[in-house]
Parts: C-alpha cells; structure tokens; sequence
C-alpha cells in the first residue's frame, strides 16, 4: 500500500509555479531566485509532486497564529 504524502495533515501544499504565477508573484521584488531558500530534489514532496532542479514552489502553511502563510523554495540537485 502507497500513501500519498501531500494527504498527511503536518504536510503543507506544495506547488510548481508556472512562469506567468512566477513573474505575478516576483513582479515588485528586485533579487535573483537564486537566492530563494533551497528544497532538494530528493525531498519526498518535492518527488511526488515531480519537481525539478530549478522549479519554484509555492508552499502554503495554514497556522492558527498566523492565518495562511505563503513561501517560497527553488529546487535543487
């Protein structure tokens, strides 16, 4: 039997942006997305989701504190 791990309740959304999310959401920021904080390819999320090296996710946390919170990783090797 397969779990799927996206199901599992301490497990946030995980999503690759597309090109047109990626330039909505980066549209005001002046940094390189290099400098985005860093998931590895080998991250069981990031293989179920099927995310490559170089992908931006867009990862959403709901926390009783703090309403929805929204970050963002590149994919690395």
């Amino acid at each position: 039997m397969k779990i799927d791990i996206q199901d599992h309740m301490l497990v946030p959304k995980h999503e690759i942006m597309t090109e047109e999310e990626i330039s909505e959401a980066f549209s005001d920021v002046d940094y390189d997305f290099k400098d985005l904080p860093k998931i590895k390819s080998n991250d069981p999320v990031v293989k179920a989701i099927g995310a490559e090296p170089g992908n931006i996710l867009k990862i959403t946390r709901e926390s009783q504190t703090a309403g929805v919170f929204v970050t963002y990783r590149i994919v690395e090797v």
